[in-house]
């Protein structure tokens, strides 16, 4: 069986995307399905290309017990769009962004918003905590479990026999 590819994006890749990133690998591995899936995340830009996750987003997260291991890179296209069955974008300029992007139409009925999955959380988008304070990197991580566990209910869904 061939795994499910997400790709999670935001601006930098170093607060939000990866976050998603390893809110998601959580949540797989505590459901035993991990072997099911790949989830990677990138960046519209590549400002921040190489480096690690924003150590205060690692901080927050590490207090849920979510660890933030991925290095930050520039989203590729079309080599992304061809491989990700899944490209969520954080919030309208990123959705812009990868429309913009995007090498075909085939590749756009790929992408979605982040909080389109959100169930318990009314927000539009996933805001940057980059400039704010700890209540945004708390917020984030709250709008990503949410999220992260709809598109997970929405992939397995969407992946069940005589869909």
């Amino acid at each position: 069986m061939d795994k499910t590819k997400i790709l999670f994006v935001c601006l930098g890749n170093i607060c939000r995307s990866p976050s998603a990133e390893a809110v998601m690998n959580s949540l797989i591995k505590q459901r035993g399905i991990a072997e099911r899936f790949e989830i990677d995340s990138a960046g519209i830009t590549g400002y921040h290309a190489g480096e690690p996750a924003d150590q205060r987003m690692h901080r927050h997260a590490l207090n849920r017990n979510i660890h933030l291991t991925s290095i930050s890179r520039q989203i590729k296209s079309p080599a992304d769009f061809e491989y990700f069955d899944y490209i969520i974008g954080m919030d309208e300029q990123n959705m812009d962004d990868l429309y913009r992007l995007s090498p075909n139409e085939a590749a756009t009925t790929k992408i979605s918003k982040m909080t389109d999955y959100c169930s318990r959380h009314p927000h539009e988008s996933v805001p940057d905590p980059y400039y704010g304070g700890a209540a945004g990197f708390e917020l984030v991580l709250d709008l990503l479990e949410d999220a992260c566990e709809g598109l997970l209910t929405h992939i397995e869904k969407d992946e069940a026999p005589n869909n």
